[in-house]
């Protein structure tokens, strides 16, 4: 009946990234029908194109669930707020390190690979958690609230900055 449990959403913001694609979608698009103009055989492909677009458009709608039951954290990806899809999970057990991402402790895990599980906005305070297991060390970027940080912490004091 002890169960510690939070669940955190975190909406991501457009990057770049997501710009560029929208972008190139959209040019590919109105290079379709004007290519329909030229050679009136292909009416097919600005559908297609329409249908694709429409489709990636709705994937990078992105947000994230951060879910800390008694020591796990699972984090989902919700995409257009209707297909869920879990990216993300590990146990206090397999973590080396949780403090915010300007921590200097952080400095030899540089090279580890990077998860990032965060909404870009700059608004909230940035974590990074630190897992080693498998013959790798993975670092995961996430925007964890207070309670989940408590969570941490009430598992593994000296494996958490704050």
């Amino acid at each position: 009946m002890n169960d510690f449990y939070t669940e955190q959403l975190v909406k991501k913001q457009t990057d770049m990234k997501d710009i560029l694609i929208k972008a190139i979608l959209v040019s590919a698009t109105i290079v379709s029908f004007v290519i329909i103009m030229m050679y009136p055989i292909g009416l097919l492909l600005p559908i297609i194109m329409i249908v694709f677009d429409v489709f990636m458009f709705r994937r990078l709608n992105v947000e994230y669930e951060y879910l800390f039951l008694n020591g796990d954290l699972d984090i989902d990806k919700i995409m257009n707020k209707s297909k869920r899809k879990k990216v993300f999970n590990a146990n206090v057990s397999d973590m080396e390190l949780l403090a915010p991402v300007d921590a200097a402790e952080l400095s030899q895990y540089r090279n580890a690979r990077t998860l990032d599980f965060s909404s870009h906005t700059g608004q909230a305070k940035m974590y990074a958690l630190v897992l080693s297991g498998q013959g790798e060390t993975r670092k995961v970027i996430f925007e964890p609230n207070e309670t989940i940080v408590e969570g941490f912490y009430m598992l593994a004091p000296r494996k958490v900055i704050r």
